[in-house]
C-alpha cells in the first residue's frame, strides 16, 4: 500500500483516514523500507497534510505505543509523580543534550524519570 500511497500523494491527492491507517501500519510494522518512508513523508509534507491523514497516523502510533505505568493506583493517589523528559540529543545539529543531563539531575534528587527518544 505504501507504493500506491506515495503515487497518490505525489500526484497531489489526499489520503483518507483508513488509507493512512494502512500505510502507517506498514511503516510501524517494519514492512516499508527507509527509502519508501522518506519518499512518503516528503511527498506528504510537500502536498500538505490533511486532518484525516494526521488523525490516521496518530491513531496507529497511539495503538502501537508502549504504555508506561510505573505506579499503582494507590501510589498515584498518594501523589507519586514521574518526570518525563525527551529531547535534544539526536538532532545531529551539535546542540547540547540537555534532556539527558536533566534526567540525571532529577534522578539524583530522588525523583523517578522516564527518559525516552523518538529513534529506535
Amino acid at each position: 500500500m505504501i507504493k500506491e500511497a506515495i503515487a497518490k500523494v505525489v500526484s497531489g491527492h489526499d489520503l483518507d483516514e483508513p488509507e493512512m491507517v494502512v500505510v502507517m501500519n506498514e511503516v510501524m510494522g517494519g514492512e516499508a523500507t527507509s527509502a519508501q518512508i522518506a519518499a512518503f513523508i516528503t511527498a506528504l509534507r510537500l502536498k500538505g497534510e490533511t486532518v484525516a491523514e494526521v488523525t490516521g497516523a496518530a491513531r496507529v502510533m497511539r495503538e502501537k505505543a508502549t504504555p508506561v505505568t510505573p505506579f499503582s493506583a494507590a501510589e498515584l493517589a498518594a501523589g507519586q509523580v514521574l518526570v518525563d523528559t525527551c529531547g535534544t540529543g539526536g538532532d545531529f545539529s551539535g546542540t547540547f543534550n540537555v534532556s539527558t543531563t536533566t534526567a540525571f539531575v532529577v534522578a539524583a534528587a530522588g525523583l523517578p524519570v522516564a527518559k525516552h527518544g523518538n529513534r529506535s
